[in-house]
């Protein structure tokens, strides 16, 4: 009878306690680490717990494949956390599914038409002059709004809400009567100035006529738009201004300060992509502390030292322009004099969260991406507790049918495989559940599948164990002995399968998108965990059991009986005895 390899392999195979000792300790933190967390269950995907998800696909304009890029996904997915944000949903989540889509899955409770509204279309940034502006509930304006001026080196210096700009043709105390009287004025004022205003010279005075006719109708409807809008209320917030054309005048809310106001702005003067960088600075050498810059293209550079110059001389009612993003106003600087040379500093009392804000939002809107809508699913709630029930009850039904083929086929050994798939479950369990809060995994219907799967994947690794035992049992070895020789032989065989099935699911996840990645991530995980839990489980226990009574001597019920698994009784020899010797002779 072969004994053994003495050695490292032998010497740590004599105390499997150890092993035991430290997967159990490793549950006992995991678990400790759940409770304290306060996140005790797994989070559920949209397709079980319900609500929306929607699947975009960047599209580059022509000429401009390369804009599609992690950089440019990565800032995308940003706006879309604060559109979402917008909504007042505090558990979306968005984020990139490959190179070129970003999936957004929103719980239930938010409205789905609206969520696609906000999320589906390119951010748009635009540069207006402001019109008229009072704060949203008709009082005066609190805080004056931010100015802008050139400094010697030609940039500017925008001191959001430092000081009031008196100057202003429309007061934002004025009355309702007084309001729209200004913006009637100001909107004729524009009008004049538009190049479609002017007739040709073969042209009679009936087209000007029509057209100052078209143009005080459209005063008039503006006038009553903006008497009548009201930023206080969340819908107007998010849809006053959005579908504006940029050559149209147009009104809009916007923040500051804890207070909404309404704003009447003028046709967009700069666009968004005329926006080469933007960043939120710290000012070391002054005391503007943080400040946020700005570097235009060539002809966004022209065009808003075009435009400051015009405010600067007050050619419009307020010398303030509208930084407008999705149709609402996210800053409002003034300006005192022209600027040129190409950037501009807004500066003031920002704190840093606020000028990396304002930065992002100049950068979002020189995002050259656009987004196809690929798909929509919206999964209510009770739909999503049905899926959910029928998830659970195939798996318990999996589970049942492993357990029965256990304890039908291997008997007493299945003493060790049950708690041993207890063990992977638990581990299984914990790890999803802390990684709901840490990466923002979340357990979905396909996920769910790869866990009943993980189930016949960890007993495989249980039945290429048992039957190596079994082998060398078959050729005549005792328990204890057959326990280690079997041992090396499956654990290669266990490694090279769980080795396939981790390549497998890694494919699948690197080049899957949406729900599938769910199927491949948990296959992959309850793949690893299921060599911890053979390694570190499954054998050590083995190797204890195999020095009781009832499965060293292969118990009828132990799963190891000799009998039942065609041990022959070696023959025994038997010698011949040797030729009688003669009375005589002796």
């Amino acid at each position: 009878m072969a004994a053994p390899k003495r050695g490292r392999s032998a010497s740590a195979q004599s105390k499997p306690g150890r092993s035991l000792a430290l997967i159990l300790i490793a549950i006992v933190a995991l678990t400790g680490g759940m409770f304290a967390s306060g996140h005790t269950t797994p989070r559920l995907g949209i397709d079980l717990a319900g609500g929306t998800s929607i699947t975009l696909r960047a599209v580059a304009e022509p000429g401009q494949e390369s804009s599609i890029n992690k950089t440019n996904m990565d800032t995308a997915v940003d706006i879309m956390n604060r559109r979402v944000n917008g909504l007042g949903v505090s558990e979306a989540e968005v984020q990139t599914q490959g190179s070129k889509n970003i999936i957004v899955n929103i719980p239930k409770g938010t409205n789905s038409e609206e969520a696609r509204q906000q999320v589906g279309t390119t951010a748009k940034l635009y540069f207006r002059p402001v019109l008229a502006t009072e704060a949203s509930a008709g009082a005066a304006k609190s805080t004056p709004s931010p100015s802008a001026s050139s400094s010697a080196s030609g940039k500017s210096s925008a001191n959001p809400k430092a000081s009031a700009s008196t100057s202003s043709s429309a007061s934002p105390t004025s009355s309702a009567t007084a309001q729209g009287r200004a913006v009637t004025d100001a909107l004729k004022a524009d009008a004049s100035a538009s190049p479609s205003s002017s007739a040709s010279a073969s042209s009679s005075a009936s087209p000007s006529a029509s057209a100052s006719s078209a143009a005080s109708a459209e005063a008039t409807r503006l006038e009553a738009a903006y008497t009548a809008l009201d930023c206080s209320k969340k819908a107007t917030q998010n849809t006053a201004g959005k579908t504006a054309k940029p050559t149209d005048s147009t009104v809009a809310c916007g923040k500051s300060s804890g207070t909404w106001y309404k704003y009447l702005l003028g046709p967009a003067a700069v666009d968004g992509t005329d926006v080469k960088k933007a960043q939120a600075v710290y000012d070391t050498q002054g005391a503007s502390g943080w400040q946020v810059t700005m570097d235009f293209t060539g002809s966004g550079s022209k065009k808003f030292s075009s435009i400051t110059g015009q405010l600067a001389k007050n050619q419009s009612p307020q010398n303030e322009f509208g930084i407008v993003l999705d149709g609402q106003v996210v800053s409002s600087p003034y300006v005192s004099q022209s600027i040129t040379g190409g950037n501009a500093e807004i500066s003031g009392r920002f704190s840093q969260g606020e000028a990396q804000s304002l930065a992002n939002m100049l950068s979002y809107g020189a995002l050259p991406l656009s987004f196809k809508e690929d798909s929509v699913t919206t999964v209510t709630a009770a739909l999503g507790g049905e899926q959910l029930h029928a998830g659970l009850i195939a798996g318990a039904i999996g589970l049942a049918l492993v357990v029965i083929y256990l304890l039908v086929f291997y008997r007493g050994l299945s003493v060790i495989a049950i708690p041993s798939l207890l063990v992977s479950a638990i581990l299984t369990y914990v790890i999803m559940a802390l990684l709901g809060p840490t990466i923002g995994f979340a357990l979905n219907l396909p996920a769910v599948c790869g866990a009943i799967v993980a189930i016949g994947i960890t007993a495989d690794s249980f039945i290429v164990f048992f039957e190596r035992i079994r082998d060398e049992i078959r050729e005549g070895r005792s328990l204890r002995p057959a326990v280690e020789r079997a041992w090396p032989r499956a654990r290669r065989t266990i490694l090279v399968s769980d080795f396939v099935s981790f390549l497998a699911a890694a494919v699948l996840f690197i080049v899957t998108v949406g729900k599938v990645q769910g199927f491949a991530f948990t296959l992959g995980l309850t793949t690893v965990l299921d060599v911890v839990v053979v390694f570190l489980f499954t054998k050590p226990l083995m190797t204890l059991l195999a020095r009781r009574k009832f499965f060293a001597e292969g118990h009828k019920l132990s799963g190891l009986d000799p009998k039942a698994l065609g041990v022959k009784p070696p023959l025994r020899r038997t010698r011949r005895s040797s030729a009688p010797v003669d009375p005589k002779e002796a």
